[in-house]
């Protein structure tokens, strides 16, 4: 059953999550919780009977949560590795499901397991969903008053919460007005993306990506590419499409 304190929320996983430090295994679970500390992912708290013995430190840090309370901290020892302050715990919070579970600083782990694959970035929201969909639509896309691609071959990725992406063929895309840059992203839902930029136009830096070998669920995009509804201009079916507003405007 879901908890509710202020803006944090808490349920039960249902998935077995296994973390590694150092090659060793630092914690196994199949009683994870997600809390959502922010309301655009959750963030995974797990049981400390869970967690393996002797690889948590603990260390005069205290941090503290409005809504979870006064957070004790630990440093984190596994396979030669030392992670600082990276795992704590809030034993007298005011949401009861919290008060024996440790919450890992997710990028000091070297990785996260769902099951048996590997998951980055944050855990995957079991309430979002990310669809796939070839499309014969006619896209257009501008950056910067420059016309960069021009396909009737999309594929369109529905994902929760973020307007509609559309995934075009590589040979409809001007790729020689595009520079690769050293930008690089990761995904729990599609993957690891690589970057281009349009020289010259303010709007066209990173403007453009792919994912050269996504994950299973989103293979359907693998190797075209994609543009910023925020910052291109996009016509579908020769209507323009208005730039929505998020996190990447």
């Amino acid at each position: 059953m879901a908890e509710q304190r202020g803006r944090v929320r808490v349920e039960p996983g249902q998935k077995r999550v296994r973390v590694y430090l150092g090659g060793e295994l630092v914690a196994d679970t199949t009683r994870p919780l997600l809390v959502w500390e922010l309301p655009y992912y959750p963030a995974y708290y797990l049981p400390r009977a869970d967690v393996r013995g002797g690889v948590l430190q603990a260390t005069s840090t205290t941090s503290r949560s409005p809504s979870r309370g006064t957070a004790q901290h630990f440093t984190v020892k596994a396979g030669g590795k030392e992670a600082v302050d990276a795992a704590w715990t809030y034993p007298d919070s005011p949401i009861e499901d919290l008060r024996d579970a440790i919450r890992f600083d997710w990028n000091a782990m070297d990785s996260w397991f769902e099951e048996d694959e590997e998951v980055y970035v944050h855990p995957r929201d079991p309430h979002k969903r990310v669809d796939t969909l070839h499309s014969s639509r006619h896209v257009e896309v501008s950056v910067g008053g420059v016309v960069v691609a021009d396909s009737a071959h999309p594929v369109l990725l529905f994902e929760t919460g973020l307007p509609v992406r559309y995934y075009l063929p590589q040979v409809d895309v001007r790729m020689d007005l595009l520079e690769p840059t050293d930008k690089v992203t990761q995904c729990p839902y599609k993957g690891t993306a690589r970057y281009w930029s349009l020289p010259g136009v303010p709007e066209g830096q990173d403007v453009a990506w792919s994912y050269p070998t996504p994950v299973a669920e989103s293979i359907k995009v693998a190797g075209r590419v994609a543009f910023y509804n925020e910052r291109a201009d996009i016509t579908v079916d020769g209507i323009p499409q208005e730039r929505p507003q998020t996190p990447f405007s």
